[in-house]
């Protein structure tokens, strides 16, 4: 398992655990990702700007933050 921010580039990942509490959580469904969602790490900014993901499950793009970024945790899968 490892942190969103850690994932490599543009291979699926399988999200495993959201990390912190109920209003993280709660936001993290809200902008449509769950627990057994297929994903990829879209692109990262150098200097410290939102992450872009793109859900395998239903074919979206979000941003996020790093600090939520941290707090998704992945498996790749193979």
């Amino acid at each position: 398992m490892l942190s969103l921010i850690d994932a490599p580039l543009d291979r699926p990942l399988k999200i495993v655990q959201f990390l912190g509490g109920h209003g993280v959580r709660r936001k993290l469904m809200a902008l449509g990702l769950h627990i057994g969602d297929i994903i990829e790490l879209d692109s990262r900014s150098l200097f410290g700007g939102p992450v872009l993901i793109r859900s395998l499950t239903n074919n979206t793009t979000i941003a996020i933050g790093r600090g939520i970024a941290r707090k998704i945790l992945v498996d790749i899968v193979k």
